[in-house]
C-alpha cells in the first residue's frame, strides 16, 4: 500500500511543502494533518479523504439529514463533543457507535468518548464544519443549563471580579469554575452560536429583561431574565467589550471577541439607555462560518458567468448594494474567493474583517485612530494593488478615491445601502460625484435581498388554496408557474415552528452599458433607468423572487416581505 508521503504527492504536495509541515509539525508538536491545514496546501476535504483511505476509515463528505442517537447527546458534554469536534452519526446493531472525527491521528478523545458512551465507537471521517453543524442541530433542544446559571446568580453580584476575571479571548464553552453572571452570559452566547443567530438583544421592561435571537433575519424571543440580575448581567456585557460600566446614561459602542473551542467569533456590542434600562445589543461573526463560493449563494448561472466576466476586468468599480443584514459583504467575499491572488495583489479595508481570506491582505477601519474607508483607500493606492475592496461607501471622500483608483487601473469592489440597483447611481450622485464619473467607472451593479428558505424538515407540496392562489398573484405568478402545487413548511422543532430553515439570496444584476451610459450623462432618474433596463433584459429582484418560487426554494410570502419596495 502506498506510504502518506506517496498520497499526500499524488494528491499534489510537493515534496518541499512536505518536508517544511513535517518541521512544522515537529516543532510545534501538532500533528502533520494540523499542520498541512494551517499552511492551506491542501484543502480539508483531500486530506481527510487520505487520511481515511490510509487507515481503512469510511468518509463521508456531507452529514446532512443525519440523526444523532439520543445516547450520545444525552451522556456526553455539548463541549466536550465542540471541542474535540466529535459526534455520534448511528449506532450498529453490534451495540457499537459511529462517530465522525475530523481529526484521525488524535486517538485520546475517542477513548475518552468511549468510556462516556460505555461502548465501543468506530471513527468515521468528515469535514469539520460537517461535525460542527451536526453538534449545533443535535443540541438545539437540550437545555443549555440557562435556568442553572440564572438560579446561582445573587443579587449583589460582584462586578469587580468580573473585570478581574476578563480574558483577551472569553472561551464561552468554559462555564466550570465561572463565577454565576459570567457563566449565564457566556451560556446564553453560546446557546446563540449553536442556533446560528446573528444578533443578541437583551431587552429590558418593568418587570424582566427578555433576550431575543435574530435568527435567519426574524427576532425570536427566548429566556427571560429577572429583573434583580439585570444589572449585573449588562455590567458583565460591558466588562467584555471594554465598555465603560459606570456610564449608564449615553449610548456606548464597544467590542469583544470570543472563543467556542478552536474557533473565535468578533462580538460588536451596542448599548442605548431606555426608560426600563440599558439595552445591549451583540452582533456576532463567526470567523469560523463557511466562507461560501459563488455557486452556494443562490445565483442563476446567467448572472456567475456575468459576475465572472466582470472579476476578470483589470479595471471599474464592482458594487454591491442592499439593506443591512441582505448577505453584501457573503457576495463580495465568493467573489473575491474567485480571483487568483498568486497573479494578483488584493487587498481590503473593512468594518470589521469578517473572514480570513487566503492570498488577501486585509485591513480594520480604525477611525479613533484615523483609518477610514478613505484613508486607507488612499494609501492602498501605494501598495501597487490589482484589486481592492472598501467596505462600504459612504461618503463623497470615499467615493472620489474608489472613482480615481478605477480610473487609474484598478478593479474595486464595494457596497452601498439603497433599495436596488439603478438607485445606486442616483445615491451616488446625490452624493456629489460627477455623473461622467460615475458612467465611466462603474462596470456592474447588484442588488441583493436575503429570504428565506423551506425548511427540509417539514416541507410539504399541496395543491394551491384560494389563499396561495392570491399571494401568487400578488408577487406576480399564476398558479400554472407553479403546476398549481404549492411548498412550504408546515412548522417544527428544527425551525422553532416557522417552516422555514436557512437563507438564500435573490438577486438584480445591473451591468452599466453603453445605453445606461448615455441615459446616467444625461441625468436619468432611477425610475427611467429601471424601465430602460428591464426593456435590455434586466431580471429585477422581485424576478429573482418569482424563479425561487417556482424553484420551491422559497415562498411568496417571503419574496413580498424583502421587496416591498422593489417594482416591476
Amino acid at each position: 500500500m502506498a506510504s502518506i508521503s506517496d498520497m499526500l504527492i499524488d494528491a499534489g504536495l510537493t515534496r518541499d511543502r512536505l518536508e517544511e509541515c513535517r518541521q512544522l509539525s515537529a516543532r510545534s508538536g501538532d500533528s502533520l494533518d494540523r499542520s498541512i491545514l494551517q499552511r492551506e496546501y491542501l484543502d480539508e476535504a483531500t486530506l481527510l479523504q487520505i487520511y481515511a483511505k490510509l487507515l481503512g476509515f469510511e468518509f463521508r463528505k456531507s452529514l446532512e439529514g443525519t440523526k444523532v442517537p439520543t445516547s450520545f447527546v444525552d451522556n456526553v458534554p455539548v463541549h466536550f463533543a465542540r471541542n474535540y469536534n466529535l459526534v455520534a452519526l448511528e449506532e450498529s446493531e453490534n451495540g457499537t457507535i459511529k462517530v465522525a472525527t475530523c481529526q484521525p491521528l488524535a486517538p485520546n478523545p475517542m477513548d475518552d468518548l468511549a468510556a462516556l458512551l460505555g461502548v465501543e465507537v468506530d471513527a468515521v471521517i468528515a469535514p469539520r464544519l460537517e461535525i460542527t453543524a451536526l453538534i449545533a442541530r443535535a443540541y438545539r433542544h437540550k437545555a443549555d443549563g440557562v435556568d442553572e446559571a440564572l438560579d446561582a446568580v445573587s443579587d449583589d453580584a460582584d462586578i469587580g471580579s468580573m473585570a478581574a476575571e476578563i480574558d483577551e479571548a472569553e472561551d464561552v464553552l468554559d462555564v466550570s469554575n465561572k463565577a454565576p453572571v459570567i457563566k449565564l452570559v457566556n451560556t446564553i452566547l453560546f446557546q446563540a452560536l449553536k442556533l446560528r443567530a446573528s444578533d443578541v438583544h437583551y431587552q429590558p421592561y418593568a418587570d424582566r429583561m427578555q433576550v431575543r435571537f435574530r435568527i435567519d433575519g426574524i427576532l425570536y424571543d427566548m429566556d427571560s431574565i429577572p429583573r434583580r440580575v439585570q444589572d449585573a448581567i449588562i455590567s458583565r456585557v460591558k466588562v467584555m467589550a471594554k465598555m465603560d460600566i459606570a456610564e449608564r446614561r449615553l449610548p456606548q459602542d464597544g467590542r469583544a471577541t470570543i472563543k467556542i473551542g478552536d474557533g473565535e467569533v468578533d462580538v460588536r456590542v451596542s448599548s442605548i439607555p431606555t426608560t426600563d434600562g440599558e439595552r445591549i445589543v451583540m452582533r456576532l461573526l463567526d470567523k469560523t462560518a463557511k466562507l461560501y463560493r459563488l455557486h452556494e449563494i443562490g445565483l442563476a448561472q446567467h448572472n456567475i458567468d456575468m459576475l465572472e466576466h466582470y472579476l476578470g476586468y483589470n479595471h471599474g468599480i464592482i458594487l454591491v448594494t442592499g439593506p443591512t443584514g441582505s448577505g453584501k459583504t457573503t457576495t463580495l467575499y465568493a467573489s473575491m474567493s474567485e480571483i487568483d491572488t498568486t497573479k494578483k495583489n488584493v487587498l481590503t479595508i473593512e468594518d470589521p474583517v469578517e473572514y480570513a481570506l487566503a492570498g488577501v491582505s486585509q485591513v480594520q477601519v480604525n477611525t479613533k485612530k484615523g483609518l477610514t474607508f478613505a484613508t486607507g483607500l488612499r494609501s492602498f493606492l501605494r501598495q501597487d494593488p490589482d484589486v481592492m475592496m472598501v467596505g462600504e461607501i459612504r461618503d463623497l471622500e470615499t467615493a472620489e478615491v474608489a472613482i480615481r483608483a478605477a480610473l487609474t487601473g484598478h478593479l474595486v469592489f464595494s457596497t452601498v445601502h439603497t433599495n436596488d440597483a439603478p438607485s445606486t447611481i442616483t445615491r451616488m450622485i446625490d452624493q456629489g460625484v460627477e455623473p461622467y464619473l460615475v458612467a465611466s467607472s462603474i462596470v456592474l451593479i447588484i442588488a441583493q435581498r436575503l429570504v428565506r428558505t423551506v425548511c427540509t424538515h417539514c416541507a410539504v407540496t399541496e395543491p394551491c388554496s384560494a389563499e396561495w392562489v392570491a399571494k401568487l398573484k400578488e408577487v406576480g405568478l399564476s398558479p400554472d408557474a407553479v403546476d398549481h402545487k404549492m411548498t412550504y413548511g408546515e412548522g417544527c422543532d428544527e425551525c422553532f415552528q416557522s417552516g422555514y430553515a436557512g437563507r438564500t439570496a435573490i438577486y438584480e444584476f445591473l451591468p452599466v452599458s453603453e445605453d445606461l451610459r448615455t441615459q446616467i450623462m444625461e441625468g436619468g432618474n432611477a425610475t427611467d433607468i429601471k424601465r430602460a433596463a428591464v426593456k435590455r433584459g434586466l431580471i429585477t429582484l422581485r424576478e429573482d423572487g418569482r424563479i425561487k418560487i417556482t424553484e420551491r426554494l422559497t415562498t411568496p410570502d417571503e419574496v413580498l416581505r424583502v421587496t416591498q419596495l422593489d417594482m416591476d
